[in-house]
Parts: C-alpha cells; sequence; structure tokens
C-alpha cells in the first residue's frame, strides 16, 4: 500500500511543480530575450531499511531552450539584439555580474547606462557604463557606445562586455531570472561579439507548446490524485475486513 502511496504523492508533486515551470514560460511569453525553461521527470530510488524498494518521482530542470527568439525592429537607438550565443553583461542586485539577452537599455538619472529593470550594464572592463549628461547614445553592431552632445563631435565612451557561454563555460539561470557563469567566476569578454541595433529579441517561449503541456501536467496531476483516492479506499476496505474477522 505505502509504495502505490509513494509513488503517487512525489507524482503529484512532480506534476505540480512542472506546471509552476510551465506556468512561469507561459507569463513570460512577451518578456524581451527570455530563454524557456526546461523540465524533465527522473526516478529516484529511496535509501534505508526496509525502504529500498521505494522510488520517488521528481522533477528536474534540464537547462534552458537556447533558440533564439524573434528579432522585433523598434528603430530605437538603444535597443540592440545580440547575434548567436552572445550575451549582455550586466550586475546583479548581489553585485555579481550576470547575464541577459534582453538588450533594451536605458540611461538612468545619474548617467549610467543600464537596463530598463534599472541593472548596471557593464562595459567590456567589467565597470558600469558612465553617459555625459544631455548625450544622444548610439550603439554600433561591434558593441561600441558613442555619446554625442549637443555643439561638440560624437565621442567613445565605452564599449558593451558580450559574452559567449561554451560546453566548457556553461551558463545557468538563477533565483533572480538573470543568468551566471556555473563555475562561479564571470565568463571573458568576447571581441568578435556581434549585435544588431535598434532591434530587440522576443520570447523564445512556445504559447500554444506550454498550454498543450499544462493542460496534460494538469491531467497527470488528476490521475495521481485518483490513486492517492484508491489508496485511501483500499486501506478503508482493508481495515473493515479485519475488523469483520475480529
Amino acid at each position: 500500500m505505502d509504495k502505490l502511496i509513494y509513488t503517487a504523492m512525489t507524482g503529484a508533486n512532480a506534476a505540480a511543480q512542472r506546471q509552476a515551470v510551465l506556468s512561469n514560460n507561459l507569463a513570460n511569453v512577451s518578456t524581451n530575450g527570455f530563454r524557456a525553461e526546461l523540465a524533465a521527470y527522473r526516478a529516484v530510488p529511496l535509501r534505508g531499511d526496509g525502504a529500498t524498494t521505494r522510488v520517488f518521482a521528481l522533477e528536474t530542470t534540464t537547462g534552458h531552450l537556447d533558440t533564439p527568439g524573434p528579432s522585433q525592429h523598434t528603430g530605437r537607438d538603444l535597443d540592440v539584439m545580440a547575434q548567436g550565443n552572445a550575451w549582455f553583461a550586466v550586475q546583479g542586485l548581489d553585485g555579481t555580474e550576470a547575464y541577459t539577452r534582453n538588450g533594451s537599455m536605458q540611461v538612468s538619472s545619474a548617467g549610467n547606462l543600464q537596463t530598463m529593470s534599472g541593472l548596471p550594464v557593464l562595459s567590456d572592463g567589467g565597470a558600469p557604463i558612465d553617459i555625459p549628461a544631455g548625450a544622444t547614445v548610439s550603439i554600433g553592431a561591434d558593441g561600441t557606445i558613442t555619446a554625442k552632445v549637443s555643439g561638440q563631435q560624437p565621442a567613445t565612451v565605452g564599449r558593451l562586455k558580450m559574452v559567449t557561454p561554451t560546453a566548457d563555460e556553461p551558463i545557468k539561470r538563477s533565483d533572480d531570472g538573470l543568468f551566471r557563469a556555473t563555475a562561479g567566476a564571470a565568463l571573458p569578454n568576447n571581441a568578435n561579439a556581434r549585435l544588431m541595433p535598434g532591434t530587440l529579441e522576443g520570447s523564445n517561449v512556445n504559447a500554444v507548446e506550454n498550454m498543450v503541456g499544462m493542460i496534460q501536467t494538469a491531467r497527470q496531476f488528476e490521475v495521481q490524485m485518483r490513486l492517492l483516492q484508491t489508496a485511501e479506499s483500499n486501506d478503508r476496505s482493508a481495515g473493515q475486513l479485519l475488523n469483520l474477522q475480529g
């Protein structure tokens, strides 16, 4: 009886976790540069005396979908889209270097180049980028940032740090939604990385696929709950039979 309970209980819990992953993906279907999170089920044997025949069903993430999202031309000077597998370097709220594909940027009131969520964008030297007051800013295809103040010649104020993860230096999603190197250290700048000015990358989430996945997961959850109810019913019937024999 407890084998059935173990399997059904952990299966329902895994289905609920997958539903949360799919819901988060669907909620970010219009988030610029968002990478869909992938998930998979796995079986984990329970260790311990008298429990080796029990198996947990667990849900685990297998990383993110690397397929680029659709390009959206905006014509805005501070909108840029990384090409290939390049990522923009930003400074997370915890002060560490993190990476994002969202290339929608702005100049803060303090004169720093930052993301729309207020995170400092880093230069190829790993430092925040200062923009002269009142300057018109443009970003070149190689990440070079040019600022032009009225009445003055355009001047280069820095270059975006762009990194390219590899199999030896992968990145993974953190709890804040940004990506960081799995090894912990910051990835090196890739001087050959290129971007598309005046363009943003959309989310690579397939809305229809995720909606179908949510429906399928909801049905799996219902099946697991029916198994638990069946186990309860069997236990009740067994108890009644024992009472009759007693």
